[in-house]
């Protein structure tokens, strides 16, 4: 019988020959159960996954959104919304206990979002960030890598509190998220605080700086090789793996928000996280794509000129000090991500309404 058949599928194969990690971009039960099958050592909450968790399971939620606001007598909708996020991550964080405990902390987390509302104020992101780190003991959350979040995420490791970095898309925020939470682990090693089980991530939304080059491809009518804006991001993951390895930081790095089965198939074999939906966990558990090491083999040289030579934001994305700290907050990806993350904290408002206020003209 052919090794291969004693797997499930590539990602299953993935995860038991390689150090490549997957995690789950959701919390729908049934989703995440799929994915703990197919050897998913992790999983994600945020406002963007709870309006489509509403969508499939509002019937395993209603009673709880009404009961949260009889509750609350005073509370907005808002304030409902994120209590249910709350609760829906400790939950779901149940399903994942016993990976944690049997990896250590390294694994077996849930990643739930601090408000995106909040990406400028580093004490607010601090204050949410640790009280979401207490809500169960396999916590891991997610700050952006904005200005005032780099200023948090190393409070929040002094404190305790395992991070991931997101709403981040080149080298130099990377960098600056690594250097932040390097800080924050040295001081509390300093304190005579235990850090053996914290496990920080780095989050690449690698399809979203695809997305944004082809933005300003049609903006500006730049013409490129076909294919070659889907080795953007892949390129800057690349690059930024390999100064992580050297510098030996102690942030592991994700890949998110899937556009190609090479944001998932050219990071095979390094010590890192994948993090793909459902529906591309499903599309690369049906192909018939090789897992093999391919972290270490570099994008084509003519890729990495002819991307620099025509997008002076790939540029900034892939270079050491392409980004000053102070611009992070303006570049192209950032703003189009933290839209759309402000936009599902308003969707997921509308849900908690329809149970809260039932629309007459409807019943």
């Amino acid at each position: 019988m052919p090794i291969a058949a004693a797997f499930k599928s590539p990602l299953h194969e993935m995860t038991q020959t390689t150090p490549t990690c997957l995690w789950n971009d959701s919390t729908v039960r049934e989703e995440l159960i799929y994915a703990i099958e197919h050897g998913a050592v992790g999983a994600t909450c945020n406002p963007v996954i709870v309006v489509d968790l509403l969508k499939q399971e509002m019937h395993l939620w209603r009673d709880r959104i009404a009961e949260l606001a009889r509750e609350q007598a005073t509370a907005t909708e808002r304030e409902i919304a994120w209590a249910l996020v709350e609760e829906i991550s400790a939950e779901r964080s149940l399903m994942l206990r016993p990976i944690f405990d049997a990896q250590r902390g390294k694994n077996g987390r849930l990643s739930i979002q601090t408000d995106p509302t909040l990406y400028r104020n580093p004490q607010a992101l601090i204050e949410q960030a640790t009280h979401f780190g207490a809500l169960a003991p396999n916590m891991i959350v997610k700050i952006p890598a904005t200005a005032a979040g780099l200023s948090a995420m190393e409070d929040v490791s002094y404190r305790g509190v395992s991070v991931n970095a997101t709403v981040c898309f080149s080298l130099p925020q990377c960098i600056a998220v690594a250097e932040a939470i390097e800080r924050g682990l040295r001081r509390r090693e300093r304190d005579g605080l235990d850090t053996a089980d914290m496990s920080p991530v780095c989050t690449i939304m690698v399809g979203r700086l695809d997305d944004w080059l082809k933005v300003q491809a049609d903006r500006k009518n730049i013409s490129i090789e076909p294919g070659y804006l889907e080795w953007a991001g892949v390129a800057v993951f690349k690059k930024t793996y390999r100064l992580f390895q050297q510098r030996g930081y102690r942030v592991r790095l994700l890949s998110a928000a899937f556009r190609n089965h090479m944001h998932w198939s050219e990071l095979i074999g390094g010590d890192l996280v994948i993090s793909p939906p459902h529906k591309w966990q499903k599309r690369f558990n049906a192909s018939d794509i090789a897992v093999e090491n391919r972290i270490s083999v570099p994008v084509d040289d003519r890729i990495v000129s002819e991307l620099s030579k025509k997008f002076p934001d790939f540029v900034r994305a892939s270079s050491q000090d392409g980004l000053r700290p102070e611009e992070f907050d303006g570049f192209g990806p950032t703003v189009r991500t933290l839209r759309q993350f402000i936009e599902a904290c308003h969707q997921l408002d509308g849900h908690i309404r329809d149970v809260m206020l039932p629309n007459p003209d409807l019943l």
